[in-house]
């Protein structure tokens, strides 16, 4: 038989062939190895990366306020509480989450005779995984969409006395002390609704909800990078209750303190004042702590 001709070129290809196939076969990665929140593997998406946020972790939520707050936000109706049932009211329950390093969260809960408070604490850390958007970028946005769902309108920051400072409005401190006798109060705030009005099964109006009240909804200043607050009056058959609610932002993380107080009886509504300054406090506080 005749022998077939070698051709030295038909090999080469045959050989580069092979080791371009080995080499596809080795250089993937795998993902999700890499640790952390997986932003930014491979050193071209290191490079491309936008900047990340300042916090990498969280702190415990129950213990962030301090006690002293937590115990004026709870207020009771002079009835003395044993130490076993002010250690669990107090200590608040941790909220169940599968990443404490992404979301942590509380609750506090007091029942009186008066009605009950209900204080929660939500603290999100945002992690962008978009390498053109930055973590802070990112917390910008779930943020705006925070502000947009509530309805609270751009650029309508309240008034100083709404908006102080904790140290100009002590958490332990009831607002609604100090009103003239024409029924303002000295600070510039408005008073509280009449627990008596002419009709006895009318509930009374609501001062926070008129518009242009230092009490409606409104950005915050001075509280983060961004901030808002909401208040809500609910009225239900079985009694009534108002729902405030403060969110702010500092760098990558989204801090939400909801606080409400309920009443069986319509015709005393929960004061604004004291709830929003409380809650204001308090969102003052966590701010400080978050920015040690």
């Amino acid at each position: 038989m005749p022998r077939k001709s070698f051709v030295p070129g038909a090999a080469l290809l045959v050989t580069a062939a092979l080791a371009a196939g080995l080499t596809g076969c080795t250089s993937g990665s795998a993902t999700g190895t890499g640790g952390g929140d997986g932003k930014g593997s491979g050193a071209t998406a290191s490079a491309q990366s936008a900047q990340p946020g300042r916090y990498q972790t969280l702190p415990e939520a129950c213990g962030l306020p301090s006690r002293n707050t937590v115990r004026a936000m709870l207020p009771g109706d002079d009835q003395p509480l044993s130490q076993a049932d002010a250690a669990k009211i107090y200590a608040g329950r941790a909220d169940i989450t599968y990443d404490t390093d992404r979301r942590v969260g509380c609750q506090w809960t007091r029942e009186t005779s008066e009605g009950t408070r209900h204080l929660t604490l939500d603290i999100q850390r945002v992690v962008s995984y978009n390498a053109a958007v930055s973590d802070d970028d990112r917390a910008q946005e779930i943020y705006t969409g925070k502000q947009q769902a509530a309805k609270i309108p751009a650029g309508s920051s309240g008034s100083p006395s709404a908006d102080a400072s904790p140290k100009d409005a002590p958490t332990d401190q009831a607002t609604d002390k100090g009103a003239d006798a024409g029924g303002k109060k000295a600070n510039g705030g408005a008073a509280a609704p009449s627990a008596t009005p002419s009709d006895p099964g009318a509930t009374p109006s609501d001062p926070g909800a008129t518009p242009g009240s230092p009490l409606a909804p409104r950005e915050l200043e001075n509280l983060g990078d961004a901030a808002f607050l909401n208040d809500k009056l609910v009225t239900t058959d079985s009694g009534v209750h108002r729902d405030v609610t403060v969110v702010f932002r500092t760098s990558n993380v989204i801090v939400t303190i909801t606080y409400d107080q309920w009443s069986v009886d319509k015709t005393k509504l929960p004061e604004s004042q004291e709830l929003q300054d409380k809650a204001r406090s308090l969102a003052g506080e966590l701010a400080d702590h978050l920015g040690e």
